[in-house]
């Protein structure tokens, strides 16, 4: 599926060559859910142990059995105490709360509207919303929305592949390494999928 980006990839940078030899095809599939429900997922877990967070979100859709994800105007109408006591701390379920409000006024648009955006407006207006910033709007898209040239400068794991790939004393700075990164146009989003592949595999 991947397979002119990672042979464009492989022709313009050696470490790239590399990695993609190492760790085989991209794997990456894009989840086909709504913004909406990849944000509210994405501040769940947010500095939580991915179990954990999973676990909170089950009990999130447990209140509202009838429906496959909790709707927007579910959320708005459940009380504080519902939304905690699933695990939400008190930061998360206002962010969940505002989240589920600018679905319902259009400022969150949905996937069909969403798909349509180019990636910066995308940004600009995600970011307005409360506990999500731009790591999580860069997850978004490339995660949900199948983004091929998003690359996040910023994420722990992606710059520790590059500082595991080069055998670096010290992970590249995000400003420098966006600059670095411009060589992966237009594919990097693959070229951070395989730095995230060199990162996991440093930990084995």
């Amino acid at each position: 599926m991947h397979s002119e980006a990672e042979a464009h990839l492989s022709k313009r940078c050696p470490v790239m060559r590399r990695l993609i030899k190492a760790h085989g095809p991209c794997l990456l599939v894009p989840q086909k859910c709504s913004p909406y429900e990849a944000l509210v997922s994405a501040v769940a877990h947010q500095q939580l142990h991915a179990n954990a967070a999973e676990a909170i979100l089950r009990r999130f859709k447990a209140l509202f059995p009838e429906a496959r994800f909790p709707k927007p105007e579910q959320v708005m109408d459940a009380t504080d105490e519902a939304l905690r006591g699933c695990g939400f701390s008190m930061g998360k379920m206002l962010a969940i709360r505002d989240i589920a409000a600018k679905t319902l006024s259009g400022q969150i648009p949905k996937r069909a509207v969403a798909l349509k955006l180019d990636d910066e407006e995308l940004i600009e207006r995600l970011v307005a919303v409360r506990g999500v910033g731009r790591w999580t709007v860069e997850m978004l898209l490339i995660f949900t929305l199948g983004r091929p040239d998003v690359f996040p400068s910023d994420d722990f794991g992606v710059r520790n592949g590059w500082r595991v790939a080069k055998k670096l004393d010290e992970m590249p700075k995000p400003k420098e390494f966006r600059a670095l990164a411009e060589r992966w146009q237009p594919h990097r989003t693959l070229a951070a999928w395989y730095l995230w592949r060199a990162a996991d595999a440093a930990k084995l």
